[in-house]
């Protein structure tokens, strides 16, 4: 019967077994319960916190846990239902300014044995899926199930892509010749200068 991994400092105090990203969290297959749900939870340590944060270029990492189960679909597939929280803290788009951001995902994945509806591309050494269908919650199902791997992709994607810090904005940009007015942004915008055209048409007096 599968097992979930036991993390080194013993039970997480919700009922299941926890475990760290550091190692154990590679689920065999053939050691999966055909019956019944394997239920997993990773709660990591600072150390690889601070691994994780690098590896996505984050200012910190805090509060992260990725916990669900795996189960059986049908007689070959296995599908993967989960949540992923996490504290996160990355550089602001304008200013650089650390911008925090509290992070929930579901996280879904069902492996598939049939592999007739994925490509396989290679990119430079590295040999990729592609899903036909475009869903990108299917991958092929091999002999495990890593789960630190997925924890990593599922917090990737579920990071703000441009975050920005309260207050934060753009410097107005304005466009001049030598000896003429500047042009502010809102006066470059395409048909700003046809608009003025006409409204200034409108309050000349008719004669």
């Amino acid at each position: 019967m599968a097992q979930t991994p036991k993390s080194p400092t013993g039970s997480s105090g919700t009922g299941k077994k926890a475990t760290t990203a550091q190692s154990g969290n590679v689920l065999r297959v053939a050691d999966l319960a055909q019956r019944k749900a394997t239920p997993f939870e990773i709660i990591p340590p600072s150390d690889v916190l601070t691994a994780i944060a690098a590896e996505l270029e984050l200012l910190g990492l805090k509060k992260l846990r990725f916990e669900g189960k795996i189960e059986a679909q049908g007689r070959d597939d296995w599908q993967l239902t989960g949540h992923l929280g996490a504290t996160v803290t990355q550089p602001c788009v304008i200013s650089l300014a650390p911008v925090t951001t509290r992070v929930e995902e579901s996280v879904e994945r069902v492996f598939v044995k049939d592999t007739s509806e994925f490509e396989f591309e290679t990119d430079g050494e590295e040999e990729i899926e592609v899903e036909l269908d475009g869903d990108d919650s299917r991958e092929p199902l091999g002999k495990s199930i890593d789960l630190d791997a997925i924890l990593i992709e599922s917090l990737a994607l579920a990071l703000p892509p441009y975050p920005r810090a309260e207050g934060a904005a753009l410097e107005e940009t304005q466009f001049t010749e030598p000896g003429e007015a500047a042009m502010t942004d809102e006066e470059a915008k395409p048909f700003a200068g046809l608009a003025n055209l006409l409204k200034n048409k409108e309050n000349t007096p008719k004669s």
